[in-house]
């Protein structure tokens, strides 16, 4: 009986596949990329510059179509909810507060000098949503609105189809040696200095990741790998986006000072800053060189978000939480490795392989303007949520100075090692320049 019992627990659950949140946002993902590639979405809402005057950045006549974006978002909210069985009400009464913070923080961060500076929508979401979730008391209709997971792993799968590997592969494969050298010595120095300094395995685990591949999408898929604590995920995040704001304005300016040949600079600045945006900001305020090599550095870095999830996944099944008596078997890995990292590779699989030589590169690229500015806006309203959803004592109840000090060694470690990787790889002595 006791057998019969087990080998039903075994079975695989298929409603799991329409009921399970990890698969939900594939298929949603899927889905809107479909959507996009196929020609039925082919614009949505932006928000304008602006300097002075707010009016020139939203206009009366965009309103109708932010509000009907904000419809087709909630739509898709709504169906996901329904499906993994939540309570619609509070969604549906909670999510224009939540859209709206999102249009604020893209408005902001349109604004001409903040935009110059690189301060991209994603600080200003989480920093709206921390001004509001400690300061005042949030309402339970707004709580259930903030669906953070659900947000940000769509827009995780949308992301995936940004990572195009011929993009990579004619940038140079260097890069990749850059930042697989890069990633894993970072990644150790901080666990080790994580674990030495009493914080949890996971949570060393979620800091190590974070800081050593791409930041906040890293972060966020190592915490659903290993099934981290949330408050550790939040702290991670926001430590990333802290750190990148005053290494994405110091980091071309000391680039400046000491005069590095424009691929270096750029190598430099794009295996370090932790945000996508950042980067390419950053590399722009120093040339286009700079930025084109920086986005393709960041670009090889991102790709191993999924090789890293999966490596946690086996060693979480198979070492960390293995027990004495019960051997793991090679399912458990598989329930435990995030399903939307399978949509994050699929969909860059995908792009790279099928759509970019069927379509073109100009039409895919065509296709992933619209499909970003959709990625945006999952991720916008997910660091709302996430902001909403985070207390500042709870920050330093998890981690405190220790945590701080931990993530502030290890960056400074993955600075000075890039740098030097930066002029073994870009600066043209060993290694023939890649742009």
């Amino acid at each position: 009986m006791n057998g019969t019992d087990k080998s039903v627990k075994r079975g695989i659950d298929w409603s799991s596949l329409i009921r399970k949140e990890d698969w939900l946002v594939v298929w949603i993902g899927f889905g809107l990329l479909l959507l996009v590639a196929s020609g039925i979405i082919t614009w949505i809402p932006k928000v304008g510059a602006w300097s002075v005057f707010i009016t020139t950045s939203l206009k009366a006549g965009d309103l109708p179509y932010f509000a009907l974006l904000g419809v087709g978002l909630l739509a898709v909210a709504s169906i996901a909810i329904k499906l993994f069985g939540g309570e619609l009400g509070g969604c549906w009464k909670g999510f224009p507060v939540i859209f709206i913070l999102a249009l604020v923080a893209f408005i902001i961060a349109k604004q001409e000098s903040i935009n110059y500076l690189g301060l991209e929508y994603v600080l200003w979401a989480l920093l709206l949503g921390l001004l509001i979730g400690n300061l005042t008391s949030i309402p339970s209709w707004l709580k259930s609105a903030a669906k953070t997971e659900l947000f940000i792993k769509i827009g995780l799968v949308l992301l995936g189809a940004e990572i195009l590997f011929p993009v990579i592969i004619k940038g140079g494969s260097v890069s990749l040696f850059q930042a697989l050298i890069a990633v894993v010595a970072t990644w150790y120095l901080c666990y080790f200095l994580a674990v030495k300094a009493g914080l949890t395995k996971s949570f060393a685990t979620i800091m190590a990741t974070g800081v050593s591949i791409c930041g906040v999408s890293a972060a966020i898929a190592a915490g659903g790998a290993i099934k981290g604590d949330k408050k550790e995920i939040s702290y991670t995040i926001s430590m990333v986006l802290l750190t990148s704001v005053v290494m994405l304005v110091g980091e071309p300016f000391t680039a400046k000072l000491l005069r590095l040949p424009s691929p270096v600079a750029g190598a430099w600045i794009g295996g370090t800053i932790d945000t996508t945006g950042a980067v390419v900001a950053a590399g722009a305020l120093y040339s286009n060189t700079a930025m084109t090599v920086a986005a393709i550095v960041k670009l090889a870095q991102n790709v191993l978000i999924g090789v890293v999830a999966f490596v946690l996944a086996v060693y979480w099944t198979l070492k960390s939480e293995a027990k004495p008596d019960e051997k793991p078997k090679m399912i458990d890995i598989w329930y435990r490795f995030p399903k939307f990292i399978v949509g994050f590779v699929v969909a860059s699989l995908v792009f790279s392989f099928i759509l970019t030589p069927t379509l073109g590169e100009t039409a895919v690229s065509s296709i992933l303007g619209v499909s970003k500015g959709l990625r945006d806006w999952f991720f916008s309203l997910g660091f709302v949520c996430i902001g909403l959803e985070t207390r500042f004592v709870d920050l330093i109840e998890v981690g405190g100075k220790k945590a701080a000090s931990v993530y502030i060694a290890a960056q400074t470690f993955n600075i000075v090692l890039v740098y030097c990787l930066a002029w073994l790889f870009f600066g043209g002595t060993i290694f023939p320049p890649t742009v």
